[in-house]
């Protein structure tokens, strides 16, 4: 990690690079940091500063024996999530932001954002972290910077992508744009004042300049709100990219399938926050002779290649997952991954001899525990021992079943997309789009049941485009329209096929009414026999659901009533069903695409027949 005193001027740089010399410049002059540390990326680097951390109280060393070079870390109780109610798009006409996104005047922000720095990171060190998000050696590699006073931010950053020197290096070598992140926990510390253990202000901003391409997050250390190469580069500003440029940023995951005959497909899928999107991307398959490996768990970058085709790159490196539900019985690829080390945990609770726990993580529960704010716990205190929202943060290249493909610049070819929310009835086990107008309909209209992942009310029911309602960095209707004109240059026979899932209906009795997990293989198998031409469907006004018989239910022991209740369509349900829709795409005023309203208008004649 290369030190150097607050620089005065851009020949004292750390790099040759004159515009992020000038900026680290601009940004040091204005937030009077006491040092500066250029974040090099190394091993060394990432232990010295978790030393630090540990000193600090930050952080928790866990039991070398359970979990190798991990840490636990506790937050402020009022820094757990994303603040999508302090989260701004700052575009310079407020159309372009759109009624999903917060919007303020670009002038009018800076000077708030100008005297929330100024002078912010007195007292702390300010670190600088040249990242790029995907390969290094993409063709269209997309660069990053990253200004923190949070060496949390720094260690978690280096789990998440690639960071450091040689990313320096090729920044400097190719003169490349870089996409300028300043974060700040707004915590000054005057001289010999005590710091606290999460350093924090009750102010928050997550702010996005989409045309300058810049990021700003002020107040908050937490996850998404402070590594900002993930949620705020990847998909914020990476979506107005990908719109200017013509591909596609998505809140996806990415899972290859080989079938028996040993015959490799790709399946893109999004979900909300907390609707099982990393145990998808972990699926240990239940089908005999099924294999699955995946790409990644969060983020998709896709871009048409020569012949048409869809391809897909994972943009991360490492895992940030939610950890309630994460267990060795629901996904025991992800804790094999864990378990390896190497990790940090935020906001989980700590066993007696030096490991984590969380809910879901074990059958059994461990007789007593610290909780994630310190106190002792026991399964009689009434109250969860991790937060809901609590997070392991694991690199990728841990995950055993991790595809090959993942390390391939040039991405894999998708097959099929799936969309899927939480919903307890209406929405069906699994549906397939018409065709892929009405798959982008399916995806404009998901709906989910809001979860701890967000700060607000949990179990409303909420629209969320493509999963995108948080991360879309422009006008909704823009974004759909994108997807729209996008596939007009495909090659259409090799379009992605699309379908609707939903792992969480229930049965009559208020039970699941589907197992999930691994069973999901199942739904997979008969989407890709649908690819293939295979698996016979009933055509429903909404699209077509499996057939009787038609998925492999084999070996799997549940009541065929569960399976119906799974699998119906029910008019009146329905009828809620569209009068939320119209009322959500009432909300896009001018900007909804004409091919989404003809849908709609299908769908109600569909039914009314």
């Amino acid at each position: 990690m290369g030190h150097a005193p607050v620089q005065e001027s851009v020949e004292q740089a750390m790099t040759t690079h004159r515009g992020l010399a000038a900026w680290v410049s601009e940004v040091a002059a204005l937030t009077l940091p006491e040092n500066i540390r250029w974040a090099d990326g190394s091993a060394q680097e990432y232990a010295q500063l978790t030393d630090e951390l540990v000193e600090a109280g930050t952080l928790t060393r866990l039991n070398p024996e359970q979990f190798p070079n991990s840490f636990a870390a506790f937050s402020d109780p009022k820094d757990v999530a994303r603040v999508e109610g302090r989260t701004f798009i700052c575009s310079e006409k407020e159309r372009d932001a759109g009624f999903t996104n917060n919007w303020m005047e670009p002038a009018a922000m800076k000077e708030i954002l100008n005297e929330r720095f100024a002078g912010s990171m007195r007292g702390r060190t300010m670190y600088v972290i040249p990242f790029v998000m995907g390969p290094l050696d993409a063709e269209d590699p997309k660069f990053g910077v990253e200004i923190t006073d949070s060496a949390y931010v720094v260690a978690s950053m280096r789990i998440m992508a690639s960071i450091g020197s040689e990313v320096l290096r090729k920044i400097e070598d190719t003169n490349a744009f870089f996409v300028p992140a300043l974060h700040s926990v707004g915590a000054p510390l005057e001289s010999g004042q005590q710091d606290v253990a999460w350093p924090c202000n009750e102010e928050k901003w997550i702010v996005h300049f989409p045309e300058e391409r810049s990021i700003f997050s002020y107040g908050s250390g937490y996850g998404g709100n402070a590594l900002l190469g993930k949620k705020c580069f990847a998909l914020r500003i990476a979506s107005v990219m990908a719109r200017d440029e013509g591909w596609l940023a998505e809140h996806m995951l990415i899972l290859k399938l080989t079938s028996p005959e040993e015959k490799t497909y790709h399946v893109a899928a999004a979900f909300p926050s907390a609707c099982g999107k990393t145990n998808l991307a972990l699926l240990e398959p239940t089908v005999p002779g099924w294999k699955a490996e995946t790409l990644g768990d969060d983020i998709n970058w896709m871009r048409f290649g020569k012949e048409g085709e869809l391809r897909a790159v994972n943009p991360e490196a490492g895992l940030f997952g939610v950890a309630p539900g994460t267990g060795w019985s629901t996904n025991p690829n992800a804790m094999a991954a864990i378990v390896k080390g190497n990790s940090i945990f935020t906001n989980v609770a700590l066993t007696d001899d030096g490991g984590v726990w969380w809910e879901g993580m074990t059958t059994e529960v461990p007789a007593h525990l610290t909780d994630w704010q310190g106190n002792s716990w026991t399964p009689e205190s009434g109250r969860p021992a991790a937060h809901p929202n609590s997070r392991f943060c694991t690199p990728i290249d841990q995950v055993d079943m991790l595809s090959k493909d993942y390390f391939d610049a040039a991405g894999v070819e998708i097959n099929a997309i799936l969309f899927g929310g939480r919903r307890k009835t209406t929405i069906p086990l699994v549906t397939q789009a018409r065709d892929w107008q009405h798959g982008i309909f399916m995806g404009s209209t998901l709906s989910s049941e809001t979860t701890a992942a967000a700060t607000g009310a949990v179990g409303v029911v909420r629209r969320d485009p493509m999963a995108m309602l948080p991360f879309i960095g422009y006008d909704a209707g823009d974004y759909l329209k994108h997807w729209i004109e996008l596939s007009a240059n495909a090659n259409q026979d090799r379009l992605p096929k699309i379908f609707l899932v939903n792992w969480f209906r229930r049965n009559a009795e208020g039970g699941f009414a589907w197992p999930g997990f691994g069973e999901n293989t199942r739904v997979l198998k008969w989407a890709i026999e649908r690819i293939e031409g295979t698996a016979d469907a009933v055509e429903t006004p909404i699209g077509f659901v499996p057939a009787e018989g038609s998925l492999d239910l084999a070996g799997l022991e549940v009541p065929a009533s569960d399976i119906k209740d799974a699998l119906k369509v029910v008019p009146e349900e329905w009828e809620a069903e569209l009068a939320g829709i119209e009322e959500w795409y009432a909300r896009f005023g001018d900007s909804l695409p004409e091919e989404m309203a003809a849908e709609l208008e299908g769908l109600k004649q569909r039914f009314a027949a």
